[in-house]
């Protein structure tokens, strides 16, 4: 089936194409020759990267800036982890012992090799976690793989996590992709490898720490057995390694909130960002537990709805949503944890041939991708509009945390599913049945 034939049908002899058939038969017209399919690929390319580097505001690589001068000081200088301060701020590292260990290496090369090193391995981790969320989707309707990757990657680019997160020169990325590393191996049948990359993912940032929750309540002790060791493993080498590093962060640095900035400012992208924008009356501990315990509560329920399904995809993907939500900080970048709810939003309006899922889905797209929230990131900012706006990326991580559609149940050995059900597809990161 050529390209035309795959987008929209001949129209009937003697009928006018109805606006929607105007529109895929205009992109036929399109795609049609491999020059005009090239030229597509290539004004999406130049545009994408204009985007890029005219929009967002570029962060100079501060926080691989602070992870070298950090493990600079720290190697070559016989300094504290946690006194380091990046010259011209106040701003330190805030992960665990484990993690500067794990950058020590960039003791031992230039600046300019490790933001190279840094933008390598989070174009490395966003191809795989591309392919594996979405690479079943592409092979099942794209006339010509090449171009839907185009897509996908501009479309990927444009979200303003993802820009956050190479222009910061943030590991979230490789974070998303090692946790996601164990869903594959989950979805292909080696699930008894599965844990470690959570584990390591775990020990590097705190947030990750909630996948090995559900890989407990979705009845894969074993794998969760196996990311606590590892975790456990990699944050006792640190402190055996340093040990005042160790206790310093476990008694002390953990819970200085302070260290990483203000809770209210506008980047805070959680529920505890929501509390302290509403005022210090809404900002204490027993709001934001509660909040929390009810977010945790939506997370437990549909979890287990998904992995039910064998729907491991989604299962991870609302607890990535559940992650950002219920951390105390979760500046923009950290929300590349919502992209794989963006790709499963995807593949199920694409399989079940909604329309309304796919116009969602886009309107998600535009919003990430929009910058919309610092429209009231000044200070003081109040009003209805303001709380609205400000805060729209934690409506968006919440609605997915609800709404986000999961597989249909899977069907009961020796019986066949309905007609007209959406399961997993066989072989696709959510197919995770065997697994268990």
């Amino acid at each position: 089936m050529n390209d035309s034939a795959r987008v929209a049908g001949p129209p009937r002899a003697g009928t006018t194409p109805k606006p929607a058939g105007r529109v895929f038969a205009a992109r036929a017209a399109l795609l049609a020759t491999p020059a005009r399919r090239a030229s597509t690929a290539a004004v999406l390319i130049a545009a994408t990267a204009a985007f890029v580097t005219l929009v967002p505001v570029f962060r100079h690589f501060f926080d691989a800036g602070v992870y070298y001068g950090t493990v600079d000081q720290w190697i070559h200088h016989g300094g504290h982890i946690y006194d380091y301060v990046r010259p011209g701020s106040h701003y330190g590292f805030t992960y665990p012992p484990f993690a500067a260990l794990a950058m020590a290496p960039m003791a031992l090369v230039s600046w300019p090799v490790v933001v190279a090193l840094a933008c390598a391995l989070s174009v490395l981790a966003s191809c795989l976690l591309l392919y594996w969320l979405l690479g079943d989707a592409v092979r099942r309707v794209a006339g010509r793989p090449w171009l839907a990757w185009t897509v996908i990657g501009c479309l990927f680019a444009v979200l303003e996590p993802v820009t956050d997160t190479f222009s910061f020169g943030q590991v979230n990325l490789v974070l998303v992709a090692l946790v996601f590393a164990d869903a594959r191996l989950l979805a292909t049948g080696r699930g008894r490898y599965a844990g470690i990359g959570t584990g390591l993912a775990a020990a590097v940032k705190l947030t990750p720490a909630l996948f090995i929750g559900y890989l407990l309540v979705t009845g894969r002790r074993r794998q969760a057995a196996i990311a606590t060791a590892t975790a456990a493993a990699a944050t006792l080498l640190a402190a055996a390694v340093d040990p005042g590093a160790s206790r310093t962060y476990w008694t002390g640095a953990l819970f200085d909130t302070g260290r990483v900035g203000r809770l209210a400012f506008v980047s805070n992208q959680s529920v505890q960002g929501v509390l302290a924008r509403l005022g210090p009356g809404f900002a204490g501990h027993a709001a934001w537990l509660l909040c929390v315990a009810a977010v945790l509560a939506v997370w437990l329920r549909r979890s287990r709805v998904a992995a039910a399904a064998g729907d491991d995809r989604a299962g991870f993907a609302l607890t990535g949503l559940a992650a950002c939500l219920v951390s105390p900080v979760t500046w923009v970048h950290h929300l590349v944890w919502a992209v794989p709810a963006l790709a499963v939003l995807a593949d199920t309006g694409l399989r079940r041939g909604s329309r309304r899922t796919l116009v969602v889905c886009g309107a998600l797209q535009v919003l990430l991708s929009s910058y919309v929230i610092w429209l009231w990131g000044a200070a003081g900012a109040t009003g209805a509009l303001a709380f609205a706006g400000g805060n729209t990326y934690v409506w968006i991580t919440l609605g997915l945390l609800i709404a986000l559609p999961l597989a249909d149940p899977a069907p009961v050995a020796g019986t066949a599913r309905a007609p007209g059900a959406h399961g997993p597809a066989e072989g696709s990161l959510s197919a995770g049945e065997a697994s268990r």
